[in-house]
């Protein structure tokens, strides 16, 4: 697979993410549960592919997510989804990942995710919730959804990603 097939796929997610999920929702966590399945193909795309990708899937389709729902801020999803999927892409570019160091780091990333989203719009008076609350009612709630997506989709996101994505190899040196 292409890196232009897996942009498809992402798209495809996007559309999935916007249209069917919404429907599937329980009417009690309607404004609560968001879900982010393209963040986790960004950072399958950090871990399993090169950091510079990760960066520009995550630019593309988190503006695509800014125009598309949120209009308060302009750039924010973007600037979120880039930056943790570098940051992800540098601090784990030698390392080999297992399903679960690569699930507890989707975790994670995902938390970060929700933080830099709520603290900017705590920054800009966008919420007055508190981080406790909001970390309650709905950070807590799109993280297990989205580790739940990433459990789902790990074997074939990570084939389409190291197939699409050719990772190079350091040269050794000769004596």
């Amino acid at each position: 697979m292409t890196i232009g097939r897996l942009g498809v796929v992402m798209f495809l997610l996007f559309v999935i993410e916007s249209t069917l999920v919404p429907w599937l929702i329980p009417t009690s966590l309607v404004g609560r549960l968001y879900p982010h399945f393209t963040f986790v193909f960004v950072l399958y795309t950090a871990l399993y592919g090169t950091r510079h990708k990760a960066l520009m899937l995550g630019l593309l389709f988190g503006l695509m997510q800014d125009v598309v729902f949120y209009g308060n801020l302009l750039g924010l999803h973007s600037f979120a989804m880039g930056l943790i999927g570098y940051v992800t892409g540098l601090l784990l570019e030698k390392k080999k990942s297992t399903m679960m160091s690569a699930l507890f780091t989707i975790a994670v990333c995902c938390m970060v995710y929700e933080i830099i989203i709520f603290a900017v719009y705590r920054v800009f008076w966008f919420t007055r919730e508190s981080l406790g609350y909001a970390m309650v009612d709905h950070m807590l709630l799109s993280t297990f959804l989205q580790l739940g997506f990433a459990l789902a989709v790990y074997v074939p996101a990570r084939r389409w990603v190291q197939s699409a994505i050719p990772v190079r190899q350091p040269e050794k040196e000769e004596e």
